[in-house]
């Protein structure tokens, strides 16, 4: 696959667990993620004409190949290569007449499994293209190109897992602004650990799962256009718009008078996991024995609000979630779009272990797969974001 004669080069690209702020990035709201040291690793070499080649070390996906170039024919709906042809076409798009690459791809993240290998596949992509042509974008601009450009694959959603797959800081969790975008770190205390942990159902992003996720991007947009409307903020009727205006009792009381049954709890998702975004990031700044409780309650409400109100927990996911809490978890909610996918559980740095082990007993082994647990339970450490590696480190 690579001439021997040529450079080859290595890219690496974080999947992101998001602690708390789920499902309101594409509100324009902000989220607190942080990167994993898991994610997806590119060996690449540029090739001299506009072909692109993409293998993947997993079996199970078939070869890609494709021209690079403005305006690129998708495969089928849920075919892998849908997500590389993002990353071409969107940096095709921004700088015409690009080179193309050959690349393996490897990664040790579970697949559908709400960690975002999709997005990091779409941000390796980019960065290897880009560095095939000898083209660099800031960091903001390419995380802004390339949320626009996933969209391709037809999921609507925000701009958090480009963000912080390609501007994440090693040992923080990043609280990330929209409209306009800013990154800003929170350090993680030294004694607090997350554990992350799959369901061992796939969170898909295309067929009913996709419709399901896009169907509510909707159901937000006309919630906050109702509550805006009754508020008379037609001027500025944003989410951070509402939140900036009134309390968010005060929405709550307006959206009561305004809005019933899915659309209410969809508006009460939203506002109420802003809230627990903020009080979140300040419990993790200050670090204290307390501010740990204090951030694992978060993550509690955090679940029952996308479990009642927004409808996008699983059987699993819930089990996963009260398995982790009686083991001593100070709190533990799913992470990532729902629908299956994974957990992130709080944990004191000394009770890990321990609660890795009620969860391996408890969940993995009576599913039959405690035996490979450590590719679907393991502590997340926060990882930098997604860069082509120095020599020395490939």
């Amino acid at each position: 696959m690579f001439d021997p004669s040529g450079p080859v080069h290595v890219v690496r690209a974080p999947g992101r667990v998001n602690l708390i702020g789920e499902h309101i990035d594409y509100c324009g709201l902000p989220v607190f993620p942080m990167a994993l040291q898991r994610g997806i690793r590119m060996t690449f070499q540029p090739r001299p004409d506009p072909e692109a080649r993409f293998i993947n070390r997993d079996p199970r996906f078939a070869p890609v190949t494709f021209t690079v170039a403005e305006s690129i024919r998708p495969a089928p709906a849920g075919d892998w290569g849908n997500y590389v042809r993002a990353a071409a076409q969107a940096v095709a798009q921004r700088f015409p007449n690009l080179r193309g690459v050959n690349a393996l791809v490897e990664t040790d993240l579970p697949i559908a499994a709400g960690l975002s290998s999709s997005s990091a596949l779409v941000v390796a992509t980019a960065l290897a293209i880009l560095h095939a042509n000898s083209v660099t974008l800031p960091a903001l601009e390419l995380i802004e190109l390339l949320s626009r450009g996933e969209r391709y694959v037809g999921t609507a959603g925000g701009a958090m897992d480009q963000a912080i797959i390609i501007g994440a800081e090693a040992g923080c969790a990043i609280r990330i602004d929209f409209h306009p975008l800013r990154l800003t770190p929170t350090v993680v205390p030294a004694g607090w650990q997350f554990l992350v942990a799959w369901s061992l159902v796939h969170a898909e992003k295309s067929g009913a799962d996709r419709q399901a996720y896009n169907e509510r991007t909707k159901q937000c947009e006309e919630a906050h256009r109702l509550v805006a409307a009754r508020l008379g903020r037609q001027e500025d009727p944003s989410y951070p718009g509402l939140l900036a205006a009134a309390s968010v009792e005060e929405l709550l009381d307006v959206a009561r008078a305004t809005l019933s049954g899915v659309l209410l709890r969809r508006f009460r998702h939203v506002v109420t996991e802003a809230t627990r975004v903020r009080l979140a990031e300040m419990a993790m700044a200050r670090g204290k024995e307390g501010d740990l409780t204090a951030f694992g309650q978060l993550l509690d409400a955090s679940h029952a609000s996308l479990r009642d109100d927004y409808e996008v927990s699983h059987a699993e996911l819930d089990r996963l979630v009260e398995l982790a809490r009686e083991a001593g978890a100070a709190g533990a909610r799913l992470t990532g779009a729902g629908f299956g996918g994974s957990i992130v559980a709080l944990v004191r740095a000394e009770r890990a272990a321990e609660v890795m082990a009620a969860l391996r007993e408890r969940f993995y082994a009576p599913r039959g797969v405690a035996g490979d647990v450590g590719q679907h339970l393991f502590v997340a450490e926060s990882a930098a974001g997604a860069g082509v590696l120095d020599s020395e480190a490939v």
